[in-house]
């Protein structure tokens, strides 16, 4: 069969500057090119070639940036280029577009996002795209359930695939490469014999790491052994300094307890900072569909802090893998939360043992992608 998957227009595939959804699609690649003829559309990068063939898998690229320039060049490929099944990534707007040119393919759209809502895509415009698409897949429940609350009628075609992890890359932080790894970046930042606590993302309001740096102070009135450090920076591949960065950062300026900022980190040394914590924390605000995070601190055999919000909960609660916090908007929760575990490193070493297993279970690129191909076929 012959199948096109058509990446979003902001970062490029493989990720060289990150991206979840790129990096998804990077994981899953080679091993739905083994079953089908596979093209993966995406947006130009001066890294990269505008076309090539890698393991079998198709890559062409096209200026993107916007998503309306992206998509017209999306739908002139496609003019003279026909495709058996069209798995769409994130963008329901793209839907229709898509079908006006390529009138008999199948049509499947993956959401990694609430890009269902009204702000963002005008209802009779869902409501179109939804009955021509064969099914949507979805990163969570949660995001299911938003999309079958505004559009019932959708109800019927999602299917949940959780996210992966590369469970090499990704390796338990107790591994030998990983331990030296570990000393060197703590010893490189005076962390030696600090508890170390993680957040790994983007450093923007609604992930809430400033809400994770007011929380220092009232771990160190009983944790005065204890570290934070934030990787990420405001986008991904930028290190620019926004007025959220600098806010974050005066705040660390003036914890009782280290807090480093690292700044941007290139997408293929981030697993090395998991290695470097012992307990990592997902502090987000927003309702996020479910970070990709989790799934990497978990591979790292790191427990997990996350909090109620959107998706997240779904990979960590009931599962002894880590704790889920109710209200991530106050600090106290939060500290209150992260001092249990500093607290006890039986209940870390269990936690963090959990997590890896079901990683190793779960959620390895190879149970995706054969989520993605039973869809397919």
């Amino acid at each position: 069969m012959k199948v096109l998957m058509v990446v979003t227009e902001k970062l490029p595939v493989p990720p060289v500057r990150g991206g979840a959804i790129q990096t998804y699609v990077a994981a899953v690649a080679g091993q739905l090119g083994r079953s089908h003829d596979l093209t993966i559309i995406g947006v130009t990068d001066p890294s990269l070639p505008d076309r090539e063939t890698v393991s079998g898998v198709s890559y062409v690229r096209v200026p993107g940036g916007d998503l309306e320039t992206y998509l017209d060049n999306v739908t002139e490929y496609l003019r003279t280029h026909t495709f058996d099944l069209i798995h769409i990534f994130n963008r329901p707007r793209a839907v229709l577009p898509i079908r006006a040119v390529a009138t008999e393919a199948r049509l499947v759209l993956s959401m990694h996002n609430d890009m269902f809502e009204t702000f963002k895509i005008d209802p009779e415009e869902a409501a179109a795209a939804i009955e021509q698409l064969e099914r949507i897949v979805t990163v969570s429940d949660y995001v299911g359930r938003r999309v079958a609350q505004l559009y019932p009628q959708a109800a019927d075609k999602l299917r949940t695939i959780y996210s992966g992890v590369d469970l090499k890359r990704f390796a338990w932080s107790s591994s030998g490469e990983a331990k030296s790894v570990r000393n060197s970046l703590r010893r490189k930042l005076g962390l030696d014999g600090k508890k170390v606590i993680l957040f790994v993302g983007r450093l923007s309001p609604k992930k809430g790491a400033d809400v994770l740096v007011r929380a220092m102070p009232l771990i160190a009135r009983k944790h005065s052994d204890a570290a934070l450090v934030l990787v990420g920076s405001k986008w991904y591949g930028e290190d620019k300094v926004s007025d959220y960065v600098a806010y974050v950062r005066a705040l660390a300026a003036r914890a009782p307890i280290p807090v480093v900022t690292t700044g941007y980190v290139p997408a293929d040394e981030v697993h090395q900072w998991f290695w470097a914590g012992d307990i990592f924390v997902c502090a987000s605000l927003w309702e996020e569909p479910l970070a990709r995070v989790h799934y990497e601190a978990m591979a790292a055999g790191l427990p997990i802090i996350t909090t109620n919000r959107g998706g997240n909960p779904e990979v960590v609660s009931g599962m002894g893998n880590g704790l889920v916090v109710d209200r991530p908007e106050d600090p106290a929760a939060m500290a209150a939360a992260i001092s249990t575990l500093l607290s006890d490193s039986g209940k870390r070493n269990s936690m963090g043992s959990t997590g890896r297993a079901l990683a190793e279970e779960r959620y390895g690129w190879s149970r995706v992608a054969a989520d993605i191909l039973s869809v397919w076929q």
